[in-house]
């Protein structure tokens, strides 16, 4: 009976999509492209990034490839409910940066029916889950873990290795300040550091 009464119902699914990667895998660039199809669907969308982020420019969603989209820089994933009033798809980039929260605000949007496309690390530079993630990628309805080039040996890399002595969790960085590395490079690579603690 609930089957039956459900199939016809006109009220639209909503979803949480998960991209995730090392640095320079192509996560924002993938997040990017599946907005702008969006739009070009008629579809309203809304971006988020976190307010710490401003590496490349203060509100615009920037690839490594130097695409770029506007985004709303906001301090708490709380906000993301806030300004997602009236909206068919909300983005969110550099997801590992958000609080705990960020999960169950994203549930709570694709209850309602909005499609959620996430873009984030899914480990630190010490190959540990990173921030919200691992909860994201559990409740997600789609994952895409896309790959570096390891700068090694050239395999496909999914490890992103610090290469300035800093131990603080959250480092904004660039190729100045990380490399990707394959499992196996990132591993030989971590015994030939000192102790991180």
């Amino acid at each position: 009976m609930f089957l039956e009464s459900t199939r016809h119902h006109s009220r639209r699914k909503g979803a949480i999509e998960v991209i995730c990667g090392s640095m320079f895998s192509g996560k924002t660039e993938e997040l990017i492209r599946r907005l702008k199809r969006a739009r070009i669907a008629k579809q309203k969308v809304e971006i988020f990034k976190p307010l710490i982020d401003q590496r490349y420019d203060e509100q615009n969603i920037v690839s490594h490839d130097s695409n770029a989209i506007l985004s709303t820089p906001i301090p708490a994933s709380s906000n993301i409910m806030l300004l997602s009033h009236d909206v068919d798809v909300v983005g969110v980039d550099e997801a590992q940066f958000f609080d705990s929260e960020l999960p169950n605000v994203c549930e709570r949007l694709a209850n309602q029916g909005l499609r959620i496309i996430v873009a984030g690390l899914d480990m630190d530079f010490m190959g540990k889950p990173f921030g919200p993630m691992p909860q994201l990628l559990a409740i997600a309805d789609y994952i895409t873990k896309v790959h570096a080039i390891c700068m090694h040996c050239g395999d496909l890399a999914n490890h992103s290795f610090r290469t300035v002595p800093d131990n603080a969790l959250i480092m904004l960085g660039e190729k100045e300040s990380y490399i990707p590395l394959c499992r196996g490079c990132y591993v030989a690579a971590m015994e030939k550091q000192p102790t991180v603690g």
